[in-house]
This record gives structure tokens, sequence and C-alpha cells, in this order.
């Protein structure tokens, strides 16, 4: 059985964190599992804005899957997407962009086709896939709140690919295609699982990071005083250069392990709980930086 333990902020980070802005992951951290947005969540942010700190989001989804959520939360600073491949203001005019090479688009997907793990290209404003009959496709459909162009061939959207993700039921396969794409791809993409179902294949420079540097730099805030909050593989790049990183309950152990502090799990409303907790707590000068929850840790 895990030991029970409190994990806690570095000593190099615990006696007082300023935070400026607050950016998060989306799926998995600011929404539940049926990708609501639920009430406590955006009652948080409005608290952030309350005390004059910034928020936005870095997401796996396109920029346009990211709309619905812009309005509950008043966001006006410029979001990430397709996990820091494209930064756009609310209005999706492009800030930065990093597309995939074309030689490298096409080698990512011949690799999943051999692992035959389906192939989702995501190119300009539109999502190609082959087949429309596809495992998770309703569940993305609902997600990004737009429907998939089903193509014979992807052609030209591997050109201009953004993002490719190679989706599968089979959670292990999909682990060992990862593995092996790091390998063969090496510095030439970004390879990481979104979700354990989601395999992401974006720039070298596409991770988030990369995004929270350039949103940090675009609303001219230092990044030691930027808090970051996710759930996946692909946040710990987040994580890598905030201020303060905060790890979901329901992330799994590496993502956690990498976090300075651990909340709730995105089902217990943990999102709003690291808000009070760890950052409006933190710019209160009669509190010191509160402890995460404390259970049953990896």
């Amino acid at each position: 059985m895990a030991m029970k333990v409190d994990h806690v902020v570095s000593s190099a980070r615990s006696s007082r964190f300023k935070c400026s802005a607050v950016i998060s992951d989306v799926d998995g951290t600011l929404v539940t599992d049926e990708k609501i947005l639920t009430a406590p969540a955006q009652a948080a942010v409005a608290q952030l804005r309350a005390n004059g700190i910034a928020f936005s989001i870095i997401s796996s989804r396109p920029p346009r899957g990211l709309c619905m959520l812009f309005t509950p939360l008043g966001i006006t600073m410029p979001v990430g997407g397709f996990n820091g491949g494209v930064v756009a203001t609310p209005d999706l005019a492009v800030l930065t962009e990093h597309l995939l090479p074309a030689k490298v688009a096409r080698r990512a997907v011949d690799m999943l086709n051999a692992y035959r793990a389906q192939v989702w290209i995501f190119s300009g404003q539109d999502w190609l896939l082959r087949y429309s009959d596809g495992p998770y496709i309703g569940l993305e459909e609902r997600t990004v709140g737009f429907s998939p162009k089903v193509v014979e061939d992807f052609g030209p959207g591997l050109n201009t690919a953004a993002k490719i993700v190679g989706v599968s039921t089979d959670f292990e396969l999909l682990a060992r295609c990862e593995r092996e794409l790091r390998s063969a791809l090496l510095d030439q993409a970004t390879i990481a699982r979104s979700q354990p179902y989601y395999l992401d294949i974006t720039h070298p420079l596409a991770n988030k990071g990369a995004a929270l540097s350039e949103i940090a730099k675009v609303i001219g805030v230092p990044l030691s005083e930027v808090a970051a909050i996710g759930d996946g593989s692909n946040d710990i790049a987040m994580f890598q250069r905030s201020g303060l990183s905060i790890a979901m309950g329901n992330a799994g152990p590496e993502v956690q392990r990498a976090a300075d502090v651990v909340t709730e799990s995105n089902s217990e409303e943990g999102f709003a709980a690291a808000i009070e907790r760890f950052i409006l707590g933190t710019n209160r000068p009669d509190q010191p930086l509160g402890l995460a929850r404390t259970g049953d840790r990896p």
C-alpha cells in the first residue's frame, strides 16, 4: 500500500510565491471527464481576475476547440492550442505557429498505421480522418465542438499539419508506439500522450512549456510568477518553466512527481481547490503557502 504523505512545495519556493498569472491545462484539469466546466471552476477563475491575476489555457485541443470556454471564463489573454503548436488570441488570430515538417508528418503517419492506430490530422481549422467509425471520434467531436472531415487521403493536409494524433483503445500498444516514435523521430517532433488513448505528435517547438513562455512574454509576466496546473505528461513541460507547478489528483505518478504540489482530482473540484489553496492563499499577506492534500500517493 502506498504511504500517505504530504506533497509540499520545495524549500526554494515555499516561503512566498508571488502569482501574477495562472495557466491551466483543460481536459483532465479545468473540466470534468464529461467535459463540463463546473460553477466552482468558473468562480475560481473569476476570483483570480478579481485579485488582478491573469488567466489563460494551453491545451492539446485546436484553438477552435477552446472557443466555448472564452466567454464563461472571461479569457482575454492569448491561449495555446495543439499543445503549444499555435498561440492565438481569443478571436483566433494566430500569434505564433509551429507546423510539422511534411517529411516528419508522413513518417509519423506511417508508423502509426503500422501499429494499427487510428490517425487524425489537425491542419488549419480542419480535423481530418480517413474513417468515420473509429474510437473516440464522438468524444472528440463533443470536446472540440466541431465535426471531422472524412477524406480518402490525407494528401495536402500533411504539408500543413499542426498536430497528428494516434488513437487507440489499447493503451499499452499506444505506450509502445510512443516510445518507438520518440526513438525514431528524436528531435524532429514533440511526442506525448495527452490522454491514455491519444498520442500527440507536434513540432519540436510545439510544447506546452514553449507556449507558456510565449504567453507570459506577451502579457508581460515573469515565468517565476506563473503558476501552471495540469494532469498529463504533456503538462510537465509547463511545470519545468513555471514558478509554481500543480498536478491534479487524477494525474499519473510521473506527472505528480514533476509538480511542486498536488491537488484533488478533476472529479473532486481539484482545479478550484488548487486556486483557493495555492494561489489565492499565497497572495494573502497573512497566510503562508498551504500544503497539498494528504492522500495515497504513488
